[in-house]
């Protein structure tokens, strides 16, 4: 089984709430009818999450307004799902992936299939430093980043996709996108955000902390973060 991630972009005079329909509402079943579709998830920057908008960052405008992850058997036969995608966006890009999921989201704020999970999901996009080899940069984000950014934040969910390749050749090149869920609070609250209960020297311990971690495997001249509802559309069982 592989795993492939569509960023999408939504027309100009779609609004995202739109938007958010038409992918859950006509893109989805669709998807759900393909033999070698094994699982869906969908993130997309609705009005639910406008209020976390300060947590954006951008060096690749225009970023993406969703974000399509599919499980497949096989990454090879995506002509029998990608002219599906094709026809509810505007523009989409594609990667195949390699998952890790050091932090289960169901574990902590389970949901059904399709319904919207609780709070919030930082979609992140982003390159190795030059001066990093590849395994290397895989020591520092998987074993020793990883700890520090559970202990650090409020995330209750956290996927780690390495890029295997890009399927399209529009597509952005980046060696990593991160699945972050954070509680509603953080959208707007750095205590939220770092699990601080209001604690202002506690808080600026964990930034420290967190942002120190961060720059030792993030190329931050071109990391994307965009916050977005997530929804479960189709387990994988």
């Amino acid at each position: 089984m592989e795993k492939l991630l569509y960023p999408l972009w939504r027309a100009q005079d779609k609004s995202p709430d739109d938007f958010r329909d038409t992918l859950l509402q006509q893109l989805c079943p669709k998807l759900l009818l393909q033999g070698g579709v094994r699982g869906i998830r969908l993130c997309v920057a609705d009005s639910a999450v406008a209020a976390a908008a300060g947590r954006c960052m951008t060096n690749n405008a225009p970023v993406p307004d969703a974000m399509l992850s599919l499980w497949v058997d096989a990454a090879g036969a995506a002509a029998a799902w990608e002219p599906l995608i094709d026809a509810s966006v505007a523009r989409r890009s594609a990667y195949q992936v390699v998952e890790s999921e050091p932090l289960v989201n169901q574990a902590t704020h389970p949901s059904q299939p399709g319904e919207r999970v609780y709070g919030m999901c930082h979609v992140v996009f982003f390159r190795k430093p030059q001066a990093l080899a590849r395994d290397q940069w895989l020591e520092v984000w998987q074993v020793s980043h990883t700890r520090v950014a559970i202990d650090t934040q409020s995330t209750f969910g956290y996927r780690q996709n390495v890029v295997v390749r890009t399927l399209d050749e529009h597509s952005t090149a980046f060696d990593a996108i991160v699945e972050e869920n954070f509680p509603p609070g953080a959208m707007t609250s750095d205590h939220d955000f770092y699990d601080t209960d209001g604690d202002d020297e506690q808080l600026q311990q964990r930034m420290t902390e967190m942002m120190d971690s961060c720059v030792r495997f993030i190329d931050f001249e071109s990391i994307d973060v965009i916050p977005m509802s997530e929804y479960l559309v189709k387990p994988l069982s």
